[in-house]
């Protein structure tokens, strides 16, 4: 019977056993599967075809225990249908995946303190970096990624305090620009729709907002704040309240493709002409948003972008190789016909 099954039906291949098949040292193995250049051509194709016959898999954590180093990095997100979310994982798997490293996804679902545990336990299985998709922490949490001197990249949103590397846009410029673009179409009564989201995304987005109102010496009091997820169906439930409320509304600047598409499509069922009656903006550059009838205005946030530029980032620290900060990524206007 052959060790490979044996061990299928006994316990874990390990590397002995494939050392043991190869006819060669447990050191050359773990040589040859950690720096395969110092090992012949020959000898390292007779190790791959031991470790393919037996099916051996390396035990990670076991080896970043030994040599005092990890090849896991977590990445902690508020949501996983936060907007951007799974572009930006891509991005990081890019350029880390490549270098033998691997990323633990965990969800905090918006909460400060859940956070906070969740860094507490991820922390202890000897991280190589951690990558956070958001900029407010508790001071507990702060201090724990400092003491534990790895790499910390939070992605998304500039902060002017960030733990160590921040990589992501000026919400507050790009809400600025969006804004500015609806102003000068000639629209004078603007309204702001927003929803459940990050509280730092919230308040770049309504710093935004007001900077242009102000510089133009109109009103920014037409804000609407949802408790409720972006969504189609909030976006279409909120605009019977914007025109209750303030009936003269000309122009809809919605946080989100997902919320000026519902706003679009209740316009749609009320007979609305957009953009002749009301101008509709989002902000992303959804597929939707696309595809919608008008087509949408709205702001590209590069998500993919964001990811690639942590995981160089993180890379360079990881080999102790110098980074220099690029500042915030560049957002862009898509500007459609529902403006």
């Amino acid at each position: 019977m052959s060790i490979g099954r044996k061990r299928r039906s006994t316990g874990r291949v390990t590397l002995a056993d494939v050392a043991q098949l190869a006819g060669v040292g447990t050191m050359t193995v773990s040589r040859a599967l950690r720096t395969p250049e110092q090992v012949s051509d020959k000898l390292r194709e007779k190790i791959e075809a031991a470790v393919s016959e037996l099916g051996y898999l390396p035990n990670l954590a076991a080896s970043s225990l030994a040599s005092a180093s990890s090849y896991t990095i977590a990445m902690v997100v508020p949501s996983f249908s936060e907007s951007g979310c799974a572009d930006m994982f891509a991005g990081l798997q890019r350029v880390l995946q490549p270098a033998g490293y691997q990323i633990m996804l965990a969800e905090s679902q918006h909460h400060i303190e859940r956070e906070e545990t969740l860094l507490e336990t991820l922390l202890s299985y000897n991280l190589a970096a951690a990558v956070l998709l958001s900029i407010e922490h508790s001071e507990n949490t702060r201090q724990a990624l400092t003491a534990a001197n790895i790499p910390v990249v939070e992605i998304g949103a500039i902060r002017t305090d960030p733990i160590d590397i921040n990589i992501g846009i000026d919400y507050v410029a790009a809400m600025y620009q969006l804004t500015q673009t609806v102003i000068a179409s000639g629209y004078q009564n603007v309204g702001l729709l927003c929803a459940n989201q990050e509280q730092w995304i919230f308040q770049q987005h309504l710093q935004g907002w007001h900077k242009a109102l102000l510089q133009n010496h109109m009103s920014p009091h037409r804000v609407i704040n949802a408790a409720q997820p972006a969504s189609f169906s909030l976006g279409a439930q909120q605009l019977p309240e914007f025109l209750l409320a303030w009936p003269e509304l000309d122009a809809l600047v919605c946080a989100s493709d997902e919320l000026a598409c519902g706003a679009l499509y209740e316009c749609q069922r009320r007979r609305i002409k957009v953009p002749e009656q009301l101008a509709i903006v989002g902000f992303g550059n959804s597929e939707v948003s696309q595809v919608c009838q008008p087509p949408l205005t709205t702001m590209t946030v590069p998500h993919k972008e964001i990811g690639i530029q942590a995981g160089k980032a993180l890379l360079a620290r990881l080999n102790d190789q110098p980074w220099l900060p690029e500042g915030s990524i560049p957002s862009t206007l898509c500007r459609r016909s529902s403006c």
